[in-house]
């Protein structure tokens, strides 16, 4: 009997010790795992010696490996300006560090796209979805629509500001109107209505 209760005690503990385990791992994980896909991605932010915007990368793998309940420390992948200053202090991390989803171009194009509508054709734009067509931008000046990622990230900021937004739809007919001209036909409306 005692050696079924010591059996018992013993199971009961093991238990005990690998339940707490187990959740002290997924907590380290969801720490290192949230720093990954918070810091994953292209950000737009302004470089401290030039004080204009450029692209950077954070290296996101080496962000999640550090990441802990405190801190994270942020290194870059990647800036617009490197090879030359490749050697710079990456001072613009903590632009990144201090709001990761306002520097994120995800979120840049998203919040663009929120609530507008194709100035186009009027269709209600929702934010990019990013497994579907995304919305494109439109040059109001010479009517060129540009899908986002044919623009430098580091431009957004400046375009966003300039541009309109244009749905997929319009997007894909303007294209083919500038690219195609011999094969399109404009008819009037008011003269299809009287015939």
């Amino acid at each position: 009997m005692f050696k079924l209760l010591l059996f018992c005690f013993i199971a009961a503990a093991a238990l005990a010790i690998a339940y707490l385990a187990a959740r002290a791992a997924y907590k380290v994980l969801k720490i290192k795992l949230d720093a990954y896909f918070e810091f994953r991605g292209t950000h737009v932010v302004v470089c401290p010696e030039t004080r204009k915007y450029v692209a950077v990368e954070v290296d996101a793998a080496h962000a999640a490996a550090t990441a802990t309940k405190a801190e994270t420390e942020l290194r870059l992948n990647s800036c617009t300006r490197w090879p030359g200053r490749a050697d710079c202090d990456q001072d613009c991390v903590y632009q990144i560090a201090n709001a990761p989803e306002d520097c994120a171009v995800r979120t840049m194009l998203a919040d663009f796209y929120e609530g507008r509508s194709c100035v186009l054709c009027s269709k209600r734009l929702a934010g990019p979805r990013w497994d579907e067509h995304k919305p494109a931008l439109l040059r109001a000046y010479d009517r060129r629509t540009f899908e986002c990622r044919e623009l430098p990230p580091e431009a957004l900021p400046v375009v966003l500001d300039a541009y309109l937004p244009v749905c997929w739809d319009c997007h894909v007919a303007e294209s083919f109107r500038r690219e195609h001209p011999d094969l399109v036909t404009d008819r009037d409306s008011k003269a299809e209505a009287r015939v």
